[in-house]
């Protein structure tokens, strides 16, 4: 995700906008309806073809109204996945936290093998939630991960699943043994719930995208609009039909396209939510509220790797 300063550097916004691969794509797309527009216009004046290509502009206004509607739809729908799957992860991270408070006020203070096995945990399932709504947990970005933990998500399509299993059979073991009260059990049981709603809401956004039909229907109106605009344009403006046609081309393609990049909010992609790095912003708070101290601080692994 491409972080900027609201108000800052208007013509520094501009340039990083250009390091985007969509924008990119717009920007190649844009200049192949501009050679278009190019050859058009000088076969209609190298032929003499103006009287066969009379065509009014009024059409072309109603149907740039029609698409308008098309496009503000299609960008709203895009923009509410994106904010969406960003109130899911702001709800991840308040819960997260919560959930750790928790587990350092309920359990004992001796009790140091707890706090981090719930330290670890929880942050391992963040980071598998990351890359799990992305092309799947690559078991290297977890920490602290015991052979027998590896050997063992190996097995799993769903790894976030089942850390979110290992955090609640040690709750409730813990509630069995009378270690937490009824009291404490229903309500930390209540935070690890939030951790499966938010999991199942991404998942959501993941795997619904926009209607195909609409999605490919959209692409053909804003095809067949461009390579349509340069017959409207041509007898009223000759050469000035170029840059016309490429601008109206970049501002319909690029809203479509942006729509696309932001449809799927959990990738890569520049405009794409930073999962990656919330994911490790909550290791490090849960690390902190549970031992007082950073990851980093840390210096033996082995006390987070021997208890699964």
């Amino acid at each position: 995700m491409i972080l900027y300063k609201t108000n800052g550097d208007w013509f520094g916004d501009i340039r990083h906008l250009f390091t985007s691969y969509t924008m990119q794509k717009i920007v190649r797309s844009v200049i192949g309806i501009g050679i278009y527009a190019a050859v058009f216009v000088w076969l209609v004046e190298f032929f003499r073809l103006e009287d066969f290509l009379v065509m009014d502009t009024m059409m072309f206004s109603l149907l740039g109204v029609i698409l308008s509607l098309f496009l503000g739809f299609r960008t709203n729908t895009a923009y509410d996945r994106w904010w969406e799957a960003r109130k899911q992860w702001g709800a991840l991270v308040n819960n997260c936290r919560n959930l750790a408070i928790y587990v350092d006020s309920m359990w004992p203070e001796s009790d140091t093998g707890i706090r981090r096995f719930m330290a670890k945990h929880i942050a391992n399932f963040c980071i598998g939630l990351a890359w799990h709504l992305r092309a799947g947990v690559d078991l290297d970005k977890l920490v602290y991960l015991s052979p027998e933990e590896e050997a063992y998500y190996k097995t799993k399509d769903h790894v976030p699943n089942f850390i979110a299993l290992r955090i609640f059979q040690r709750i409730a073991a813990a509630h069995r043994d009378g270690t937490i009260s009824e009291g404490d059990y229903l309500n930390i049981k209540a935070q690890h719930q939030s951790l499966l709603d938010i999991l199942g809401a991404c998942e959501r956004i993941k795997k619904t995208p926009i209607p195909f039909s609409y999605n490919v229907y959209l692409k053909l109106f804003i095809s067949a609009y461009g390579l349509l605009l340069p017959c409207g344009l041509q007898e009223s403006f000759g050469w000035t039909t170029v840059p016309l046609t490429m601008l109206v081309f970049f501002a319909l393609l690029g809203i479509e396209l942006m729509g696309e990049e932001i449809e799927d909010p959990f990738g890569l992609d520049c405009n794409d939510l930073p999962t990656g790095d919330i994911a490790h912003t909550i290791k490090r708070n849960v690390f902190e509220i549970l031992e007082d101290r950073t990851p980093a601080d840390r210096e033996n692994k082995e006390l987070y790797t021997k208890v699964f």
